[in-house]
């Protein structure tokens, strides 16, 4: 058995990860790399592997970072694509939002290089690539084993991180011997208000785990609410407004779920909340379709058929027309905008009309990778570029990072106890490099051994 680390390796984007065994090979995810346009570029153009010669690939969940280059991925591979039903649900709109994105990445630059007398580029992929890739995904519910390549059998468990999300369980029969692979794609956290938490796998011998937060602590997740609120009526008391970029996928939806709250309890006054993003008016529909993936509290609003996901004065916002009029209101308001990471779609719009205002607040609730605008923001810096234009940051900044999605080290800690007796070997991936290496000095602080943090390309033989 072999395993390349093809993405996500002491980095956080494109997850990408090879298994080779009985002369089989299972790539775990096909994500997107995200960071400086011309290094994005020529690395999700030029997969590192053959695609012809993957005999099936495995899914966990629909992040971008993980589902985002299958369409590049399908245009020269014809087999399955496996993963949960929600996340299939998810990426038929996530992929195809990512499509329209490359399409008009590629239309920006084109109008302006021209200019150069530079060569036109042509998108990463069309909407017609994701149709493709769609048409090639296979469904299965947790804890339904399959056989998917010689000797191999997948299972997924839940992982808690976001809707549909799994972790990739892989029992392998290899020349008389059975071992049992786990990838954890990505773990939430143990206490949230809209999932299911993570189930503990027993008995994995080679565990490919993630480390986003393995250095880090979060604040406890049941005082986010408090602090959302304080950000909230501070700011409306100088007359400001709150920008939120958000993932369109989970953090939208907690968000608008917590304000739900506060405006029910009294800890917030009524005012105007917008989720300006088409995407996430679609993925918010997606939630009541998988109950199977949802807390009980969450699931219980559809079982009386009521809406978790709305309030008085809330306004999903899908027009464009819609989304510029916010611009020119006044009062204060909440305005949830995509991408979370402040690198495309509407909220650079937000940004841009709003951060050079002293009374708002832009408010960071999500993970922000290096070379990013969100990145920038969470480091403080006195300017920023938007749309190629400097902007001084006038705005309060707040990160709330509490919010996170992903279990912090002590979480990820937990997870790996869970499995440690019967653990041989531990691999270290989708994290920085700093925090991989905590997290590994963590595990062996605890009795772990033969953790590794592979580099990005590296292959091992098991």
């Amino acid at each position: 058995m072999r395993l390349w680390f093809m993405g996500a390796a002491r980095t956080v984007t494109g997850s990408m990860h090879l298994i080779e065994v009985n002369g089989s090979r299972v790539l775990l995810e096909c994500g997107l790399f995200q960071g400086p346009r011309k290094e994005s570029a020529e690395r999700n153009r030029a997969l590192p592997f053959a695609p012809e010669n993957i005999d099936a690939v495995v899914l966990s969940h629909a992040h971008i970072d993980h589902s985002g280059n299958l369409p590049t991925l399908a245009k020269r591979y014809d087999g399955n694509i496996y993963t949960t039903f929600a996340t299939r649900d998810l990426c038929s709109l996530m992929l195809m939002d990512s499509a329209h994105i490359q399409e008009k990445d590629a239309d920006w630059v084109n109008r302006h290089e021209e200019l150069e007398g530079e060569e036109r580029i042509e998108p990463l992929y069309t909407p017609e690539d994701v149709q493709k890739a769609l048409s090639q995904f296979v469904s299965i519910a947790y804890h339904r084993p399959l056989p998917i390549a010689d000797g191999v059998t997948l299972t997924f468990i839940d992982a808690g991180h976001v809707l549909g999300s799994a972790q990739v369980v892989l029992d392998v029969r290899e020349n008389g011997v059975e071992r049992r692979v786990v990838f954890s794609g990505d773990i939430g956290r143990r206490h949230t208000t809209l999932l299911r938490p993570w189930e503990p796998v027993p008995e994995a011998d080679i565990l490919i785990m993630e480390s986003t937060y393995g250095g880090r602590e979060h604040g406890p997740f049941a005082a986010m609410a408090g602090h959302l609120a304080d950000v909230v009526n501070r700011t409306v008391a100088r007359g400001g407004k709150i920008i939120i970029p958000s993932f369109a996928l989970e953090r939208a939806q907690e968000i608008v779920f917590h304000l739900r709250n506060l405006l029910k309890e009294g800890k917030i006054q009524p005012l105007p909340v917008y989720v300006d993003s088409p995407l996430a008016v679609n993925i918010t529909d997606v939630f009541s379709l998988h109950p199977d993936c949802l807390a009980p509290e969450i699931n219980q609003f559809y079982l009386k058929r009521e809406d978790p996901f709305s309030f008085p004065g809330l306004k999903y916002v899908t027009e464009v027309e819609d989304s510029k009029a916010i611009n020119d209101e006044k009062t204060p308001s909440v305005i949830i905008s995509a991408s979370g990471m402040c690198e495309a779609g509407r909220i650079l719009h937000h940004l841009r009309n709003n951060i050079e205002n002293e009374n708002n607040t832009i408010l960071i609730v999500g993970f922000q990778a290096q070379h990013t605008l969100g990145r920038r923001l969470v480091e403080h810096e006195p300017e920023v570029k938007i749309f190629g234009v400097p902007y001084p940051v006038m705005a309060e900044v707040v990160v709330l990072n509490g919010y996170s999605g992903h279990a912090d080290k002590h979480g990820l800690l937990g997870y790996a106890k869970s499995t440690k007796e019967s653990l041989s070997r531990v691999f270290l991936v989708h994290g920085d490099p700093d925090q991989s290496q905590k997290l590994a000095a963590t595990l062996q602080s605890e009795g772990f051994a033969r953790i590794h943090v592979p580099e990005l390309g590296e292959r091992v033989e098991l």
